[in-house]
């Protein structure tokens, strides 16, 4: 089952292009990553998918349902955190989490205090008085204190230190254990790669690709690093090799082809070492922006 679903959704801002015709999907139970750089249509996606701007033009749906037309029945089951959060200043911490949990037709009064615990959050305080850190910590446990199906997150880690960001990950990881899906949008590629399954990469507005992150790095050009005295780059310059670099007795490059074809050019070298890598993440999603 997929629990979101989106079929060439555009939005244009006036004449200015925000997203179009993305398509994706996300199935149940699965943790999914949505990369590009800021201004590449992220937040845009997300938006358009909460019904918190209307679309321009295709159709989203969440559990099935279109999310304009049931938007608010929808969003009773999700947790969003957006990637800014503002709040009224004079509310203390407990006050407002009180407040987002009224919404909801359960006690989630456990669950704040749970949470707060984690994230090592001061109910006590005034909104006034917290961090950008710690700001971020109130919209994280506010996202989840409902222990919501779909879990949204937009850069939901920004302003937090490594140690609460961990925190973090565990909470989440924790969260779809017991059943939560989850859409992680991100430019932060590490933290993509450690969370999720699948992932798609949003350039301009648009998808350009969609797939398992194993699958992009077997399907993906190699990293090798060939050692040895005497090695000439044009000895390596055959079709499929990008980016070569050559010194220190190594020379180093990209390939995409037949590895056969390229053990068969190195086997004919005098060498003292060979080094073949997957690319992480982040080099996979370079190259879809060069």
């Amino acid at each position: 089952m997929n629990v979101i679903e989106i079929n060439n959704l555009t939005k244009y801002y006036g004449k200015v292009k925000g997203i179009e015709n993305v398509t994706f999907n996300i199935q149940e139970g699965e943790v999914f990553g949505f990369i590009g750089p800021n201004g590449a249509g992220k937040s845009t996606t997300i938006r358009t998918l909460l019904g918190l701007i209307f679309p321009t033009s295709g159709s989203a749906t969440i559990f099935g349902k279109d999310c304009i037309k049931y938007g608010p029945e929808i969003r009773k089951d999700i947790g969003y955190l957006p990637s800014e959060v503002f709040y009224y200043d004079k509310m203390k911490v407990k006050d407002l989490l009180k407040y987002s949990a009224s919404f909801y037709k359960k006690d989630c009064t456990k669950r704040i205090v749970e949470l707060a615990e984690i994230m090592e959050l001061d109910l006590s305080r005034r909104i006034e008085d917290l961090s950008y850190g710690n700001k971020k910590k109130v919209g994280i446990v506010q996202g989840l204190l409902h222990s919501p199906k779909l879990i949204i997150l937009d850069e939901p880690t920004s302003g937090l230190d490594p140690l609460m960001q961990q925190k973090f990950f565990n909470i989440i990881e924790e969260e779809n254990k017991n059943g939560a899906t989850v859409f992680f949008s991100s430019h932060i590629l590490a933290e993509v790669q450690q969370l999720c399954n699948r992932v798609a990469i949003i350039k301009d507005g648009g998808i350009v690709r969609v797939d398992e992150i194993q699958s992009l790095r077997e399907d993906n050009y190699k990293k090798i690093t060939v050692r040895g005295n005497e090695l000439k780059e044009s000895e390596f310059n055959i079709d499929g090799v990008s980016e070569i670099v050559l010194g220190n007795n190594e020379i180093k490059f990209y390939y995409n082809g037949n590895i056969n074809k390229m053990t068969s050019v190195i086997s004919s070298k005098v060498v003292s070492d060979v080094l073949i890598e997957e690319p992480t993440l982040e080099e996979i999603f370079m190259h879809y922006y060069k």
